[in-house]
């Protein structure tokens, strides 16, 4: 059995849920290498290493092409992206740093591909409702990037350039002193807007990102472990129209650059497209009924500048004959966006308090705590055509919460049992229980079983975390009176031997009173837009089912094959974008004296687009007029990385992602326009970028 040492005591308990961060001391690993935690709780982990292999850059870019985890761009123009657990809603993952969660639905938006990779120790998931026992608001579960604890002095430099102009320069340094260290990290990345199909309309958002961080340790602070961070966050992207010239973009208002002719089903004229209902109003070069463009480049952009700040910190000590942790987290979040025409300026704060103690009770051992989360938004906008909407989705949340969790060993260790609940007092929604139970059986020393039940809720915020752009509204009408519930059960066995280790899982899902927007609405007396901001009257349910198995063929070489199959229960408008009923991810990874070489290759099944879309109540049209396909192809993506170690210090390395160069824009444009002529950009099935090569140089001291 595993032992779990908090604050220099030991306590006869595998680790529950990394609440107080515990330190783990295993048993000698399998040769063969594993993807879950010695935990109750079912915990994938990602390492440093693995990030580092795969040639990621970002969070977004770590977490994807894993069983069960995926990132789901949400549009094709400014490229907003969620991490996607179990195939369920992005807002329904918590990502949390350090075990304190700080991002909302508004900072997730974009601030997830701003999370530096700088000085990480590790990325833990858990997957299901309730799964972190500070976090009841992650439904489909969480993400908890863990900072690493530096032990002696560092610095290493990484720059790397590749196509479509992207250049990253990386620096990391730590300087370790008696009893703590300090760190700190800087990046800078960039890339160009790509455009696939030649219709001067990209597909893939370009973007200046620039981060910076500091980080601290202390072992010992008035008897606290003390471990803590300040990350600093700028970023500007843009797509749509091509160029960087943001000012010019969005005052050219008027007339046509772009052509519309070009794609898969493109117009039959360049200045604009077919109206399927034929009552457009205008007549196209060749006799047909359509719409011809006339809003400039401004009128097919999105750019968005974000600027954060965050703060957090932790301390753990001894109390007792158990420990006692403080948290706090702290986030200002800054928005200014412009979307076709339309403008929207969000200003967000996020608080996050945490007391919480971890005792002995005999053979029982108890955490409880307190947490208090305070979340807002005020925003301000105007619609493309001027009218101001400020505050439409403006709010206030706080959320005091009291948490109580006991874990227990049966059976000479066989058995352990992990049982916990929430109370939280929610200022809109009221008092909301969150009960869970995870049980660990464990066969042998090679084969164990995990099965977990739990409950959650989330509050929804704001029409952003649906439509990430400004809707053309004057107001919106808030009639949700209940949160998002989540009730989730999964049954997890894992094996593991000198050789070969595999876990296979399945998970069930059912989110009841989904949250739901529907823009069409007018208000009786003005006539004006309204937007209605409600629930859905059906549950949505998903029952998934994965396997990932490693092999160690050689010493030098490990392949990987993993396996996913999904069944989704939903009305059709409820669970927007497409998601695949199936997934296989192969891997192989070679290490062999300088050389490390990875590979992987995914392959999506078909997407019934006609059912997530709804084509029955909103039928999608290419801008020929023909209707959108009603399934997608399914389709492979490779990538391909070596590393060579030229010395102690230096290293080279060359990827190239996207082999085969597929994207969906030669198969189906992620344009699309309803019968009247109305024009979209979230017609979102397949990779939204080509081949991608890059090369780069790494200097570590």
């Amino acid at each position: 059995m595993a032992l779990a040492l908090i604050a220099g005591f030991s306590l006869p308990v595998r680790a529950h849920d990394q609440q107080l961060e515990p330190v783990v001391v295993t048993s000698k690993r399998p040769t063969a290498k594993t993807i879950l935690r010695e935990d109750v709780v079912t915990t994938e982990t990602i390492s440093a290493r693995d990030i580092e292999k795969s040639g990621a850059t970002t969070l977004t870019e770590a977490l994807d092409k894993r069983p069960g985890i995926a990132m789901q761009t949400e549009c094709s123009i400014c490229n907003v992206r969620n991490v996607v657990l179990n195939n369920l809603p992005g807002r329904y993952t918590t990502v949390m740093i350090d075990g304190i969660p700080i991002f909302s639905s508004v900072s997730s938006a974009y601030g997830l591909d701003s999370v530096s990779l700088g000085g990480i120790e590790r990325i833990d998931i858990a997957r299901g409702a309730g799964a972190s026992l500070i976090a009841p608001e992650a439904l489909s579960g969480s993400v908890n990037i863990v900072t690493r604890r530096p032990m002696t002095n560092e610095l290493q430099y990484t720059q790397q350039i590749g196509s479509y102009g992207q250049l990253q320069s990386a620096w990391f340094g730590a300087r370790v002193f008696t009893g703590g260290a300090v760190t700190a990290n800087v990046s800078r990345n960039q890339h160009n807007t790509v455009d696939g199909d030649g219709n001067d309309i990209s597909e893939y958002s370009g973007y200046r990102r620039n981060l910076g961080g500091l980080g601290f340790f202390a072992d010992d602070l008035g008897g606290f472990k003390v471990r803590g961070r300040l990350d600093v966050v700028s970023e500007k992207r843009n797509g749509g129209a091509l160029g960087r010239d943001a000012a010019g973009i969005k005052g050219d208002g008027a007339g046509n650059p772009f052509d519309w002719s070009k794609g898969a089903h493109g117009s039959p004229d360049s200045r604009g497209w077919v109206t399927p209902d034929g009552a457009g109003p205008d007549t196209l070069s060749n006799g047909q009924s359509g719409t011809v463009y006339n809003d400039g480049r401004a009128g097919m952009s999105e750019i968005i500048f974000t600027d954060r700040t965050q703060f957090i910190a932790s301390g753990v000590k001894r109390l007792g004959e158990g420990s006692m942790r403080l948290a706090f987290g702290y986030a200002k979040h800054r928005q200014d966006s412009f979307y076709e025409k339309s403008t929207y300026i969000a200003d967000q704060r996020q608080t996050y308090v945490e007391l919480s103690t971890q005792q002995p009770l005999g053979e029982t051992l108890v955490t409880g705590g307190f947490n208090y989360r305070y979340e807002n938004l005020n925003s301000k906008g105007q619609s493309s055509d001027g009218m101001r909407n400020d505050g439409i989705d403006n709010y206030v949340y706080r959320t005091p919460g009291v948490f109580l969790q006991a874990y227990h060993s049966l059976f000479d260790g066989k058995l352990e049992a992990n049982g916990s609940v929430r109370i939280d007092k929610h200022n809109v929604f009221g008092t909301i229980t969150s009960p869970r139970l995870n049980l660990l059986w464990n066969h042998d020393e090679h084969l164990n079983s995990r099965i977990a039940v739990g409950k959650g809720f989330r509050a929804p915020t704001s029409f952003f975390e649906q439509d990430h752009g400004i809707l053309d509204t004057t107001r919106v009408d808030r009639q949700i009176s209940k949160p998002e519930v989540s009730h989730n059960a999964s049954y997890t066995l894992a094996y593991a031997a000198d050789r070969l280790s595999w876990v296979g899982s399945v998970n069930w899902n059912r989110i009841h009173d989904m949250a739901l927007l529907d823009p069409n609405q007018t208000d009786p007396v003005t006539g004006q837009s309204v937007t209605r901001f409600t629930s859905a009257d059906n549950p949505v349910t998903l029952l998934g089912g994965d396997v990932t198995a490693t092999y160690k063929i050689t010493s030098a070489l490990e392949g990987t094959l993993g396996l996913e199959r999904t069944r989704y229960s939903f009305d059709p408008g409820t669970l927007a974008f497409a998601r695949p009923d199936k997934r296989v991810y192969l891997r192989l990874d070679y290490a062999s004296g300088p050389w490390d070489v990875f590979s992987r290759a995914t392959w999506t099944g078909s997407q019934d687009l006609a059912r997530f879309y709804d084509y029955a109540n909103n039928p999608r049209y290419n801008l020929d007029g023909t209707p959108k396909r009603d399934r997608s192809p399914s389709f492979w993506v490779v990538d391909l990385r070596g590393e060579y170690r030229v010395n102690k210090r230096w290293s080279a390395f060359v990827g190239l992602d996207n082999l085969f160069d597929f994207k969906q824009s030669d198969k189906e444009s992620f344009l699309w326009v309803d019968r009247g002529g109305a024009l979209d950009v979230t017609h979102i099935w397949g990779p939204n970028r080509g081949r991608f090569v890059y090369a780069g140089v790494k200097f570590a001291l």
